[in-house]
């Protein structure tokens, strides 16, 4: 039932600001599958505690956005389209916005 919820769903906001959250969604996993969302050395992109970035960026926005449903609502899809093993390392490249693991 849940792999069903997260195929249909919609992001927890305003419709107006649908088409960023999908942007971000897509950005968010593309960086994934492009360079993970840590790194074990420091490498351009990543910050001093090796979390990406831009990453990051997206998480703060997102949380502007929906704050924690909204954030969620991205670590869903990034699980389902990017992998459980990438979806943990957003959980703790995000740790700290928000609400998000406190």
């Amino acid at each position: 039932m849940e792999f069903l919820r997260d195929l249909f769903a919609q992001p927890p906001c305003p419709p107006e600001k649908r088409p960023e959250v999908d942007n971000l969604v897509a950005e968010l996993i593309q960086i994934g599958k492009r360079d993970d969302y840590l790194s074990e050395r420091h490498l351009p992109g990543f910050n001093s505690q090796y979390r990406h970035i831009r990453a990051r960026q997206i998480g703060s926005r997102l949380n502007e956005i929906g704050g924690l449903p909204m954030m969620e609502y991205a670590f869903r899809q990034v699980r389902r389209k990017a992998g459980k093993v990438l979806a943990s390392h957003l959980e703790y490249a995000w740790a700290e916005i928000g609400k998000w693991m406190r």
